[in-house]
């Protein structure tokens, strides 16, 4: 969709792929499975339910399960429309078609995954996050503490950005992700903007309408939001918070000065549901 592409993933217990790299940056949102784990440029990474992973431009990447695993899933989200637009598409195979091992197993998470500090006179010039790997945990009782402490946004309840711990931008150049925690009833109001955005439910079930259709929607599931399409979400538990996770081009509108946002005037700030097909 858009500068955006989006693929599920499966891989079973022993199941690995050799190492490569491309122009496209890369990410995953691991939906299920147990034993999953990542290598990029040498940083192995374990990969739980609802973590998201990073694997910038131009680095050496490979997965794989676990022998003593379960089967796993994960969203790919990558930015190949754009780099091909671009005529900037390589890809390569390791030459060893694997990489060495060269760190402690989660080594990032503990360097620069602490909230609010960043690690002393460790250089990092990159265009990217250093942080590889965004765990679940974490990321929910961020949300439940910025939830209790101030008023729901009005259209995205309580919206939190990863960001790039050096300098607090967007984790890649071109593609931006964020997670949102909609209270339990909770019920948005409709607004549009550029650029492209693509969901996956993390917890919870609901309802989004885009452009006047209605879609409804449980855990693991996936719906995208067009450029400058109307979208609300709803949250239809009245007693259990939703989560959607979100991966966007929305670095790439604001770098290049293209990004814009609506809010719905009309009619209370809802959308009339059209009639279904």
């Amino acid at each position: 969709m858009g500068w955006l592409y989006s693929g599920l993933q499966v891989m079973n217990p022993g199941e690995c792929a050799s190492a490569h790299a491309h122009s496209a940056s890369a990410l995953r949102f691991i939906m299920e499975g147990e034993g999953a784990y990542t290598v990029v440029d040498g940083h192995k990474m374990t990969l739980g339910r609802n973590d998201f992973v990073l694997t910038p431009n131009g680095t050496w990447h490979e997965h794989g399960v676990e022998a003593g695993g379960q089967p796993c899933i994960w969203q790919d989200g990558l930015d190949i429309p754009l780099v091909n637009a671009m005529e900037a598409g390589f890809y390569a195979v390791h030459p060893d078609l694997r990489q060495a091992v060269g760190y402690p197993v989660d080594d990032l998470v503990s360097l620069w995954g602490a909230a609010g500090l960043r690690p002393d006179n460790i250089g990092w010039t990159k265009p990217y996050s250093p942080l590889f790997k965004y765990q679940w945990e974490p990321t929910y009782e961020a949300l439940l503490r910025y939830s209790s402490a101030r008023d729901d946004n009005p259209f995205d309840g309580a919206l939190m950005h990863y960001t790039n711990p050096v300098d607090g931008g967007h984790v890649l150049a071109t593609i931006g992700a964020s997670m949102q925690l909609l209270r339990p009833g909770f019920v948005g109001k409709a607004h549009r903007h550029t650029g492209s955005f693509l969901y996956q439910v993390a917890k919870g079930q609901g309802y989004s309408i885009i452009n006047g259709q209605r879609f409804d929607w449980q855990e693991r599931d996936i719906f995208c939001v067009p450029s400058w399409a109307w979208h609300e979400h709803v949250n239809t538990n009245p007693s259990e918070d939703a989560c959607l996770f979100c991966f966007s081009d929305l670095p790439v509108m604001e770098k290049l000065g293209l990004y814009r946002e609506e809010a719905l005037a009309d009619f209370g700030g809802h959308q009339p549901v059209l009639p279904s097909a």
